[in-house]
């Protein structure tokens, strides 16, 4: 028995007509009705009965067409799953990360998928998260790594780890034990705009040092504070995942965890993204994120 026999007689079991049916299929008659008739020999029963007048199912003709309708169904949900397949190993996939997001384990990440789904084109974004919540939801990217909060019906989310945060300052910086000295200093910090929420935990945490910090110089990186700061034009409160990404750097960083400031780093994606690729990325974040952060 093959495929066409199948879709051969659903054609003359929905049309109950030999010539409708073989219009349908774009053949002639003959050929239909001698199609119809292998498969009914092959199986051993007479599945429709025909006169002059008219063509009917038999019981079991009734029961092998339910069968036919669930079997050509299955077979083209597999080819759909299939497409989605091959479009996913072939195509494209759209990762979002903010700058803090070390990019040792980016690459780590991108070394695994990549053995996994060698035909895969990935590309990199660099955005804020409010950015990267309005590309998720209009389906510009597959995946976003973010800064809580999230607010979006349409995305769901998983917990990667707590950040605090850390004091940056030129490396030969003077030992200071009171923190409150720092108000007197010029900071470097991350357009509001650009990054609200991580200007707010910055705010929070300046205050519970006790002061209100002044500003010198915004940056919309990561790597671009940290520079500025490297070359000692002001100090900085970064999250405390970057630093060991800027070791070459002549920065020393002060830990201010005792504080309790600290922000929820997330992974963010469409729930309706069908990418096979997605769980694997998500996956593999998660695993070399934990380890570069450890």
């Amino acid at each position: 028995m093959e495929i066409r026999h199948i879709r051969y007689f659903k054609a003359v079991a929905d049309e109950l007509h030999f010539g409708k049916a073989a219009k349908k299929l774009f053949i002639s008659q003959p050929p239909l009705t001698r199609q119809i008739k292998e498969l009914e020999e092959e199986l051993g029963v007479l599945l429709l009965t025909r006169n002059n007048k008219r063509v009917a199912l038999t019981d079991a003709g009734n029961y092998f067409l339910r069968e036919c309708d669930q079997l050509l169904q299955q077979l083209e949900r597999a080819k759909q799953q299939v497409m989605q397949v091959h479009l996913a190993e072939t195509g494209n996939f759209r990762l979002g990360y903010i700058s803090s997001t070390p990019k040792s384990a980016l690459a780590e990440v991108l070394q695994k998928v990549k053995s996994e789904f060698p035909y895969l084109q990935v590309q990199l974004y660099e955005m804020p998260s409010h950015a990267q919540r309005s590309a998720l939801e209009t389906g510009k990217l597959d995946l976003g790594i973010v800064r809580a909060p999230i607010f979006s019906e349409h995305l769901k989310i998983e917990k990667l780890f707590d950040d605090s945060f850390v004091l940056a300052l030129p490396k030969d910086y003077p030992y200071i034990e009171d923190l409150e000295y720092l108000a007197n200093e010029m900071f470097i910090s991350y357009n509001n705009d650009y990054a609200p929420n991580y200007h707010l935990s910055f705010l929070e945490t300046c205050s519970r040092l006790g002061f209100t910090p002044e500003i010198a110089h915004e940056c919309n990186t990561t790597q671009s504070i940290l520079d500025l700061v490297h070359y000692r034009t002001g100090i900085a409160i970064v999250p405390k995942s970057v630093q060991h990404e800027y070791r070459h750097l002549a920065i020393k960083f002060v830990d201010l965890a005792y504080l309790g400031t600290t922000t929820q780093i997330i992974m963010a994606w469409d729930h309706k993204n069908q990418n096979v690729a997605l769980r694997e990325f998500r996956k593999w974040i998660k695993i070399m994120l934990k380890n570069e952060i450890v």
